[in-house]
This record gives C-alpha cells, structure tokens and sequence, in this order.
C-alpha cells in the first residue's frame, strides 16, 4: 500500500496540471529507457554472480576433492610409518636415539638463536635509521624484511616450545626468567618495536607509492613490492595451516612440517590495498572541498584521478607481480570512491542547482577519460552514478521550472490581491503614459534570467523543459486575468450590485489590457531595436533548444500572441460592460417604449462615451482606442436590438417609429464617423434597417422579410424574431407560424458570427 501511496504522490509531482497529460507519452518513454537500462544493468550483475557463484562451486568442489586426496595420502602414510616400525627390529631404541638427536640440535640452534637476537636486532636498528635517513630509496629493505622475518621465527619457536612444557599458559610464559635475568616477554620486546619501524616504512612507502613511480624509483617500488608479495605467500601458507588445524586437527598435529613456521596472519598485502585506498580518499576528501566553492571546474580538481591511474598503467604495472592485476585493481578502487562520492553528493539534500549540474556533465566526462586509459565502462561497475542520469537531468530541470513556478505563483497572488483590493500603487505608467501594471516587466526579467541558468547546462532536454514550463506559466497567468477580470463583472451584473469603485476596475481593466499589447507590440518599425516582450522571449529561447523542438516554439509563441490578443479585447469588452451596467441601467429599458419617442436616449449614451473616451484615450495603449470604440459600438448595437424585449415595447402602426429608428442611428454614427473603425460599424448598424424592415412589413411579407433577415445574419434566434414581432401592435399568430415554417425551410451556411449572437 506505501508503494501505491509513494507512486500516487510522484504521479501527482509530474502531472501537476492539465496540460502534463501531454507529456505522458515521453514521461511513459522515459521510464521505459531507465527500466531498460535497470534490466541490463541486473542482467549483467545476475550474469557476473552466476559466474562468481559458479566458480566458487567449481572451487568448493575441487578444494574438497583435494583434501581428500591430501587426508587418504596422510592415512597411508601414517600407515606406513606405524607399519615400519614392526618391521624394524629395536625401532623403539633406534627411534628414541633419533629423537634426541633431533632435539639436540633443535635446542642447540635455539640457544645459539636466542644467544644472538639481541645482536641481530642491533644490525636491524642500525639499517631501520639508515633508511630513515634516505625514505625515498630505503637500500636496506630487503635486508631488513629478511632479518625481521627471521627474528619473528625464533620467537615464535621459542614460545611454541615453552607452551609445549608441561602445558605453559600463556602467562607463565611471559614471566618466565630467563639465564639472562630478564623474561620471556622483556626479551622479546625491542622485536616488537622494530617490526613497528619496519612497518612504518612499508606503510609510507604504500602511501606514496604514486610519486615513487612519478619519481622513477623503481628499484625502491619493486623491493616493497618483494617484500608484500613473501608475506602474502607466507599469510596463504598461515591460513592453510589454520584450515587444516581446524579441519583435521588430530592428523594436522601429527606432522611436525605443518606445525612449524609463522602461526599468524601479518595481512601485509590487506594493508597495502589499504594504503591505495586511503591515499584515493584523503585525494576525494580535498577534491570535494574545492567542489564546493567551484563546482564547475570539477574536471580539473580530480585531474589527480586520471594522472595516478596513468602513472600506475605506464610505470607500475611491471614493477607488480603480474597475479596482482595492479592497473586493474588501481582503477576498481578508484571508480569506487569516485562512485560512493557521487552518490553521497547526490543524495545530500542540501545539494545546490550548480553542483547538481556539474555531476551531469561530469559523467561523461567520466568515462570518455576512463576510455582513454584503456578502461570500457562495462569493466567499471557499478555505474559511477548507478544509472541515475535522466533522473538528475530531470531534477536538475526541475530546479529550475520549480523556481519558475514558485515565482510566479508568487507574483500571482500578489497581482490577485492588488487586484480585487484595487491597489493604486500597484499600477504604474510607461513612458507614453499608458496605464500598465508594475509586475510585467518583473516576470519577463525573471523569465530571462531563467533562461540563462537553463542555457549554463549546455543540454537540449533542459532548456526545453525549462521552456515547456515557461509557456505553461504564461498560458497560466493569461486564464487568471481572464478568470478574475470575468468574476468580477459577475458582481456587477447582479441587480443589487454596488457600483462604488468601479472606476478603480476600470483603471484595472485598462492596464491588464496595456500589458497584454506591451507582450505583442513591436513599437516603432522605423526604430531599430524595438520588439515586444513575447519576440525577444522567442528570440532567446529558439537558439537553446533542437531542431524539433522549434515546430512547438511555433506553436506555443502563436498560441501565447493570440492569447495576449483575446485578454486584451476581454478586458476592453468588460470595461464597456460596466459602463452599460452602471450608466445606462435605467435608460436601456425605455426604448420602443412610449418614452422613448419623447426622449433622446440615444445622444445621451454617445456623449457619456465621449467622456470616458476623453478620460481614458491617454492612459490607452493607441491599438486599443479602435477596439474601445466598437466594442461600445457593439453593445450598444446588441442592446438597442434586444431593448426590442423591454417591458412595455409596443410598436404602433400608427407611431412614427422607423423615423426614431432612424434619428437614433443617425445620432450613433454622428459620434462614431469620428474614428478610423467607422466603416466597419456602419456596416453592423445596417441590421438595424433590416429589424425596421421586420416591424415595418405587411404581415403577408414578413415571413419573407425574415428569410432575407436569417440569409443575411445565419445566427439570428427565432426567440429574438418573435419579440419583434409580438412588439407590433398588429401581431398575429399566423405571423409567428409563418416565419417558423421559413425558418424550417431556409438553409443557411453558418460563417463567422454575427452581431446577433450578442442579442438576447
């Protein structure tokens, strides 16, 4: 259930909107790569540990044939020997004199040993402060590994044989006094400190094995080499007595060969590996604390990497006993450490965006470099960032869109708040004077700045992410204004609304629409230099992102322009919303009522535009005015057509009604001939005629006045029909059937809206 609940919540991180569901295809491709990847990666490692495991049966079974072997030859020997000694006459005698002798000798060499050891260990001392004094040579190595070995087999006889008396325990044996009037222990305890010394010069010279080889001492490396390889043959001697004894120990016990020599593991060759390994961390160690304050010259900080796999590959690999695969064994520690170094920085939390970004381009840096010593990335396992790739690619991307979204989440709810609290001091003028909003120029600003950081990557998949989720946030913030603009004429559309500070929405209005222009406007094309926002977006991102990714540019900077374009005429439609709403809410209903021939409703509507005109043409981006004007042309038009419904709309035969209609039109074209957008108005107010021709016409001709009515205007509602018809003071039925059964019979084509479908 956790699994569920984890996939849920990744699910939920990757598709936090709509319009991820398109990106579910390359989500889907993505994953089907890394788990491709994944498979091989535990098909290989299945394979090796088949492989090890196979081997290491095929070892257990031959060590156990072999033992066996060795266990049925010592039976027979044993056989032999205590059949020998039937077979001899005085055995017993002969055996027992033999024995002496032996033991004669053997305590003879040990006293001659013992009587010298000091001595020895004087030479030893003197040739340890030679090489002190020439650590980069130590001439006397050999020499000095030799003697110690040496004294190490004397001591041990000595205590092996003192435990064999009588049972010694160990205690006994270290406070045993000696001819000499010391202990066992006092004896033997300067050999500790010089077997010390001499491991002090092993492990230094194991330390700075990397500048021996640089330095060309190669005698010096091959005699350290010399001396790890006797006790790694000396240690696998050790550890096979140790198997036998605990395997056999009865029969083990009964060949003094095998019980004599060392009895303990040195782990000479374990501490050399040690010392490679050390000195490789104590190199990461440095390297990471550079990372941190310059993460992008990550290459040159690990230069040391690739030098001492180098060094080791050129100058080392002869100097080693070919069975130590030193090159091989060099770079597999390497590229753990580079491995586990990689990982920990990844998975540090506090991990920062440059960092982050260096590790990506760092991996196949990696591996290039790796080739060129001769090393394939299948002999480097596992993976130095185990395959995590596209994962950081994404994280890294994800920085960098997450920076994207939390700001302008931000400068959302701040606009969202300026906004329904009408704050003034939010709303700023540019250098024309036009009304505008302080955050636009902010957001473009960050959307650049963005961008740079995606461009540091140097990679396609980033920027083009990075722009994805810009487009996004564009497309976002349009809808908000569009949304917010919407709810708040639903207010005022409301018949109990109050209208106070409704000139602070529309100084809003007005600079929301500025702003979207200010997007698309390319200013002055005889000034140079001068493009919009939205063009120089386009013109930063398009170099950052692949051929095929430029189509979806297209797409996305077209779909933002046209976007710009509608919010601006949707604030623009609002704003002349509101005026109706608020000034002409008690002058609308009288019209083809009988106030309305007394009154001249229609010059009062045109000299209330002119005054908003006059206040507002200055703060109005000039590609604005003409969309101003015929929307306040438009609604007046689609008010006066469904003003046809007001209460009380009574057309009489006998009223001068198509001179009024007349006087009112002539009244709105005496205003709006005014402006360039003239033409175009003139041509939607011919409606007007032919509604005059639907209240005018005899009732034989009115079923053919509409189907010229419905031809010309294809979206015209039959309910609008009827209330023109009802409105005449001479309406009957049979009007109402007939232009129904034109209606079923008229076939129009439908084309781009007309004015009708803004009447009710």
């Amino acid at each position: 259930m956790t699994d569920v609940e984890s996939a849920a919540v990744k699910l939920a991180e990757l598709l936090r909107h709509p319009e991820d569901l398109d990106k579910i295809p390359a989500l889907k491709a993505e994953f089907m790569r890394k788990k491709a990847v994944i498979d091989g990666q535990l098909r290989h490692g299945l394979k090796e540990q088949l492989e090890v495991t196979q081997a290491g049966m095929n070892s257990i079974t031959e060590g156990q044939r072999t033992v066996n072997l060795i266990k049925e030859e010592m039976i027979k020997i044993d056989k032999l020997c205590s059949e020998s000694q039937i077979m001899i006459r005085d055995f017993p005698h002969i055996n027992l004199v033999a024995q002496t002798h032996r033991n004669f000798e053997q305590v003879e060499k040990m006293k001659k040993d013992i009587d010298t050891f000091q001595a020895r260990l004087d030479d030893l001392e003197y040739m340890l402060g030679q090489d002190d004094e020439d650590p980069a040579n130590q001439p006397n190595l050999l020499a000095i590994h030799f003697g110690v070995t040496q004294l190490r087999d004397i001591r041990d006889e000595a205590i092996e044989q003192i435990r064999k008396t009588d049972d010694a325990s160990m205690e006994l044996i270290e406070n045993l006094t000696l001819d000499t009037g010391g202990t066992v222990q006092d004896y033997f305890a300067r050999l500790d400190d010089v077997i010390d010394w001499f491991d002090k010069h092993v492990g230094e010279a194991s330390l700075n094995l990397i500048e021996l080889v640089q330095a060309g001492n190669d005698g010096f490396v091959v005699r350290l080499a010399l001396v790890v390889e006797e006790e790694e043959k000396t240690d696998k001697k050790v550890q096979a007595l140790q198997d036998a004894q605990r395997e056999y120990k009865d029969l083990a016990s009964r060949f003094k060969s095998i019980a004599t020599g060392p009895k303990e593991l040195r782990g000479y060759k374990e501490k050399f590996i040690m010392a490679i390994k050390f000195v490789c961390k104590a190199n990461m160690d440095a390297t990471n604390e550079k990372f941190q304050d310059e993460p992008d010259k990550l290459g040159k900080f690990v230069k040391w990497f690739f030098n001492n796999l180098n060094t080791v590959k050129l100058g080392m690999q002869t100097l080693m006993p070919k069975k130590w695969k030193i090159f091989e064994t060099y770079y597999t520690i390497y590229h753990e450490h580079m491995h586990d170094w990689l990982l920990e920085q990844i998975d540090d939390e506090g991990l920062r965006p440059p960092h982050l970004l260096a590790i990506i381009n760092w991996v196949e840096q990696y591996y290039t470099k790796m080739q060129k010593l001769g090393i394939s990335e299948e002999q480097l396992g596992p993976h130095v960032i185990d395959g995590r790739a596209a994962e950081l690619v994404r994280d890294y991307r994800q920085v960098i869109i997450k920076a994207v979204d939390e700001w302008m989440d931000r400068m959302a709810e701040t606009d969202k708040k300026n906004f329904l609290t009408r704050d003034e001091n939010a709303l700023d003028t540019d250098e024309n004077g036009c009304f505008r909003t302080k955050t636009l120029g902010d957001m473009w600003r960050m959307l650049r700045e963005q961008l740079i950081v995606a461009s540091s990557s140097d990679r396609t998949d980033v920027a083009e992410g990075v722009i994805d989720a810009m487009f996004r946030a564009l497309g976002i913030r349009q809808r908000m204004w569009q949304t917010l603009a919407e709810a708040e004429l639903a207010k005022f559309s409301v018949p109990t609304a109050d209208y106070e500070g409704m000139q602070a929405l529309q100084d809003w209005l007005v600079s929301i629409a500025n702003d979207q222009i200010a997007c698309i406007d390319e200013g002055d094309p005889d000034v140079e230099g001068q493009t919009s926002y939205l063009t120089s977006f386009e013109r930063d991102i398009t170099p950052l992102v692949s051929p095929a990714f430029t189509t979806n540019i297209d797409t996305q900077i077209e779909t933002l322009r046209n976007g710009y374009v509608d919010l601006g005429t949707t604030c623009i439609n609002i704003f002349c919303a509101l005026i109706f709403l608020a000034d002409f809410k008690t002058i609308l209903p009288e019209f083809f009522t009988p106030a309305w021939y007394a009154q001249k409703r229609i010059g009062a509507i045109v000299s209330t535009f002119a005054d908003y005109l006059h206040d507002y043409e200055k703060v109005l981006h000039p590609s604005l005015r003409d969309i101003l004007v015929e929307e306040l042309s438009d609604q007046l038009l689609a008010q006066y057509l469904s003003a046809i419904r007001n209460k009380g709309a009574k057309i009489k035969r006998s009223d001068p009604f198509t001179e009024k209609i007349r006087d009112d039109v002539m009244t709105a074209f005496g205003f709006f001939e005014a402006y360039a957008s003239f033409p175009e108005i003139k041509a939607k107010w011919r409606v007007v005629g032919d509604m005059t021709d639907l209240l005018s016409a005899e009732k034989s001709q009115v079923a053919y006045v509409y189907e010229k009515f419905k031809r010309n205007y294809w979206d015209v509602q039959i309910g609008w029909v009827e209330a023109v018809l009802r409105s005449r003071d001479d309406f009957e039925r049979s009007m109402l059937n007939a232009v129904k059964a034109k209606a079923a019979e008229v076939d129009v084509e439908r084309g781009m809206e007309t004015i009708m479908s803004k009447v009710k």
